[in-house]
């Protein structure tokens, strides 16, 4: 008796792998059939290293060519797993926005919205146009920070549909959910409800022109932090940390995950906030509180730049409250930390826009506005 491969092949049509919507011929799971009197040999290729879809696909092959074509059917079956290539997690961009920074801290309490705001401010001054996304969805702060918080977007038509505008306080513009929510009103939303708000203030409202969107992202690694990623192209991240071995340990952990083969997001550096305390009547002390250079010795023991670090200043907290980030105080020692520290930012994005792949269609490429001057 002689097998027909067109029969054996007609049969396989009636076979789907679990999980695909075509059936085995179609969708190129059966790479090649051969017959040798009879005896047939199936080359089948699957997309999954699953051995339960393995072992029923090989069963379903012999249980179909046993029934349709020939009971006495002698099988052999070459099977061999390829599984496709992860891509990346990379989402589309917004026109108009050049580079978009997330700022984020394995544990909360480490004053990363300060720092936020405070980069924002420093980088508007030195002439950039600068925005804030308040990711931070369970605890926005950048309305108090701002002192905005009686604000509200309102509605714009930008080319025939409804646009958020964002709310801008020292030529920074501001998008939060604090905008839409009482002050005294808890956010009680599930991972796709928070997602749905972020994707809505992301792609739903006139940004304009911005060379950075800073991203305030919420402690820990999260549904947050993958809807971002996977909704946006983010040009890097910095990582906020005070110099203690508990916030350490979770500021690793950021960075882990932002450097892990399924997020690919280059780490820009570490900034290290509460670094010291400096009495005001004894400006040349320094009291190392929680620690000394904890957050540096991070940096280098995972070899990402460091940015910087900030002290304790209790001007730093107040300008806070008060909704004036302490960037803003000319001719303070803290005024002069930040702008360190954000060049140092800028730096990096311009290192990491030469050196690797571009996540945006227009990138920085020279170090132009970074100083306390407008860009001419």
């Amino acid at each position: 008796m002689k097998l027909d491969r067109k029969e054996i092949l007609k049969a396989l049509e009636t076979i789907t792998i679990a999980g695909e919507g075509k059936n085995m011929v179609e969708s190129g799971a059966i790479a090649n059939v051969v017959t040798f009197g009879d005896e047939v040999v199936v080359d089948l290729v699957l997309h999954t290293p699953a051995m339960h879809i393995k072992k029923r696909a090989e069963d379903d092959i012999k249980k179909t060519i046993l029934e349709l074509v020939s009971p006495d059917a002698k099988i052999k079956i070459n099977s061999k797993v390829e599984v496709p290539d992860k891509p990346e997690i990379k989402g589309k961009s917004i026109p108009g926005i050049k580079n978009i920074i997330g700022v984020a801290s394995g544990k909360g309490g480490v004053g990363k919205s300060t720092v936020t705001a405070n980069l924002a401010v420093s980088l508007a001054k030195m002439g950039f146009s600068v925005g804030i996304l308040d990711a931070d969805i369970y605890g926005p702060s950048m309305p108090i920070m701002f002192d905005v918080e009686n604000e509200k977007p309102i509605s714009v038509m930008v080319d025939g549909k409804s646009k958020m505008k964002p709310v801008e306080s020292y030529e920074v513009k501001i998008l939060s959910i604090g905008f839409f929510t009482a002050p005294s009103q808890a956010v009680i939303w599930r991972g796709p409800m928070a997602s749905k708000a972020l994707n809505q203030m992301i792609f739903d409202a006139d940004w304009g022109e911005l060379d950075f969107m800073l991203v305030d992202l919420p402690p820990g690694t999260g549904d947050i932090h993958l809807s971002i990623v996977q909704s946006l192209p983010i040009t890097g991240v910095v990582i906020v940390s005070t110099p203690q071995a508990v916030a350490l340990a979770d500021a690793k952990k950021g960075v882990s995950m932002f450097m892990s083969e399924a997020i690919n997001v280059p780490v820009l550096g570490i900034i290290e906030n509460m670094a010291y305390f400096t009495p005001e009547e004894l400006p040349e002390n320094k009291y190392y509180i929680f620690g000394k250079e904890g957050a540096r010795n991070l940096a280098e023991d995972l070899d990402v730049p460091f940015l910087g670090e900030v002290p304790i200043v209790q001007s730093i907290r107040e300008a806070g409250d008060y909704g004036r980030p302490a960037a803003m105080q000319t001719g303070s020692v803290i005024e002069t930390v930040f702008e360190e520290i954000t060049r140092n930012v800028v730096q990096e994005v311009v290192r990491r826009n030469e050196s690797l792949p571009a996540t945006e269609a227009v990138k920085i490429t020279t170090m132009a506005g970074c100083s306390a001057v407008n860009k001419k």
